[in-house]
């Protein structure tokens, strides 16, 4: 029986509710599912006949170490040179030269002098995150805002971070955010999900936030970002096991790239019908 690593973290040992969801389509196809926590000394690599990324979502605090665990591991999907290249946010720049709409954005590396705008609401956020780690929504009007907007940009600089300065869109609060699911290099479901920033990073939040999800029938517009964001990946989008377009509304209320997450993302297997079993036909493909 052809064995699969489902790779996550120590405080999801066990994988989560939306991956285990994995575990039956995947044995009805004749492969055994393990999940394996991906810094585990113990753990035999080598003995999977495929690895995929799934919930290793404590690794941005150390990606250096992460990204040598990847490049080391046989078989792993998606490929490590992609994941490095999706674990640090500037890859937003390559999106935006080719074209793509993202958010706009402001980059400041350590030693950089980092004025914060007098007004307006923003968010802070450093360029290597996961779940929302270390970002925050200020009202630069706001004394306090304004204060706790620079304790965070220097705890962010001081551990090294290249930080991003992002306007808050407020149609976001309305709308919220459309992920847009791929699996296999097919298009397979969305979801929507509510805002979830509400004021300024203390530093003290945990790995997870809680989140509100609903499924959601995409427009053809955000159809059409999807895909042209997906084209200007270093990598044939086909090849992809998956992948996952977050977008917002702009200004003019037009869709815009927040994120292109293609290392471990949620794919909200439980919203999508068929999709568990459109996951693991994939994987069983690519064994």
């Amino acid at each position: 029986m052809p064995r699969v690593a489902l790779v996550t973290c120590a405080d999801l040992a066990d994988l989560d509710d939306d991956d285990r969801l994995l575990i039956e389509p995947l044995r009805e196809r004749g492969i055994e599912a393990v999940p394996a926590v991906w810094d585990d000394p113990g753990a035999d690599w080598a003995g999977f006949d495929l690895v995929v990324l799934r919930s290793p979502w404590d690794y941005a605090r150390r990606r250096d170490q992460f990204l040598a665990w990847a490049h080391s591991v046989p078989q792993l999907l998606n490929p490590a040179k992609l994941v490095e290249w999706n674990t640090d946010k500037t890859y937003l720049r390559a999106l935006a030269s080719a074209g793509v709409p993202v958010v706009p954005t402001q980059w400041f590396e350590p030693g950089d002098r980092v004025d914060l705008p007098d007004d307006g609401e923003y968010v802070i956020k450093p360029a290597v995150s996961a779940g929302s780690l270390d970002t925050g929504r200020y009202r630069f009007d706001d004394a306090e805002h304004r204060r706790l907007g620079h304790v965070h940009v220097e705890r962010l600089l001081r551990r090294g971070s290249t930080i991003m300065l992002q306007p808050y869109l407020s149609g976001v609060d309305t709308a919220g955010e459309t992920a847009m699911l791929f699996l296999g290099g097919e298009f397979s479901h969305a979801i929507g999900k509510a805002a979830i920033l509400d004021g300024p990073d203390r530093g003290t939040e945990g790995l997870f936030r809680p989140e509100r999800i609903e499924p959601r029938t995409p427009s053809a517009a955000e159809h059409d970002v999807a895909a042209q964001t997906l084209r200007a990946v270093p990598e044939d989008h086909e090849n992809l096991l998956y992948a996952r377009v977050d977008l917002i509304p702009a200004a003019d209320g037009t869709p815009i790239v927040l994120e292109v997450e293609l290392t471990e993302p949620s794919l909200f297997l439980q919203h999508g019908p068929g999709a568990p079993h459109r996951l693991a036909a994939a994987i069983a493909a690519r064994i």
